[in-house]
């Protein structure tokens, strides 16, 4: 007895979005860009690197050479003498010690509470949950400049002018940072393991520490980063506080270098070079981490 075995039927819909995918798709190979896709990436790289280049030439330049013009297009000889001078001249090893505390407290501090957060609001029933989620939403779409004078009066009222608490309690929270870890915890995280957890005994804070953060790692590594490069870079709030300069951030540092009749624009670029390497670093360091993280929650979400 003979037995005929009937291939599943394959519907026009799912033939035709096959057919769309290249060869090696439909035969789980690895996609390969061609030459269009190739240039289309080296434009962007080019675009990409141009400004840091740039700043490089210029900070190895002397600032006549640099009000030439054509300007300059290759390096010149001055660039560790520039980078020597723009150290000194703007105090960067204490800048960036007070960035670094800065923006190392503000990150860990945003990661942490922002996880909790949106834990709350992904997970957990209680009234207002909507309401609530949508005040945080709202602050959002306020402009940051609209808070500079209230939070500036209640700066000086504590008397924190030219103190590092000044930049960084107002930076400890991120209505950012709840919704984004919010938005990650609803797809990332089932409702059963949550679930598991409690029927083994397991509390609220339990629950956080055993299940939400190592789930929420890769989010919380992606949102750790934007974070303390945000808060590296920021200018506005630390210029206006920390108006002594004893005790400057490095882009406050960085700006000190253009005060004066005439400012040197080869140390400034050299300042500017000098606050951006720890930064190309870090991505260099933890980068492949960090876009794993914004993979991984992509295809979570």
């Amino acid at each position: 007895m003979t037995t005929t075995v009937t291939p599943p039927e394959t519907s026009p819909a799912t033939a035709q979005k096959r057919s769309l995918l290249p060869k090696s798709a439909r035969a789980g190979g690895t996609l390969h860009g061609g030459p269009i896709a190739y240039a289309i990436l080296i434009v962007f790289t080019i675009v990409s690197l141009f400004p840091l280049i740039w700043t490089a030439i210029a900070a190895s330049r002397d600032n006549q050479r640099l009000a030439e013009n054509p300007p300059p297009f290759w390096f010149g000889a001055n660039l560790f003498k520039n980078l020597e001078i723009a150290w000194k001249d703007a105090n960067l090893g204490e800048a960036f010690l007070n960035t670094t505390i800065v923006a190392g407290i503000s990150a860990g501090t945003i990661v942490v509470l922002s996880t909790i957060a949106g834990f709350a609001f992904a997970k957990l029933r209680f009234r207002g949950r909507n309401a609530l989620m949508l005040i945080v939403i709202g602050t959002m779409m306020v402009p940051p400049q609209l808070s500079v004078i209230p939070l500036y009066m209640m700066v000086a009222k504590l008397d924190w002018t030219d103190q590092l608490q000044a930049v960084i309690f107002p930076s400890l929270v991120s209505a950012f940072g709840v919704f984004f870890m919010r938005q990650y915890l609803l797809q990332a995280l089932p409702d059963e393991v949550i679930e598991a957890a409690r029927v083994d005994g397991a509390s609220s804070w339990r629950v956080v520490w055993h299940v939400v953060f190592p789930a929420a790692r890769p989010a919380m590594a992606v949102l750790g980063m934007l974070t303390f490069v945000q808060t590296w870079n920021d200018f506005l709030w630390p210029f206006l506080v920390l108006t002594q300069t004893g005790n400057p951030t490095v882009q406050v540092a960085v700006a000190g270098l253009g005060r004066g009749y005439t400012p040197d624009q080869s140390l400034i670029m050299a300042g500017a070079l000098l606050g951006t390497l720890p930064l190309l670093l870090v991505f260099a360091i933890f980068g492949k981490q960090i876009v794993g993280g914004i993979m991984q929650g992509a295809v979570k979400g």
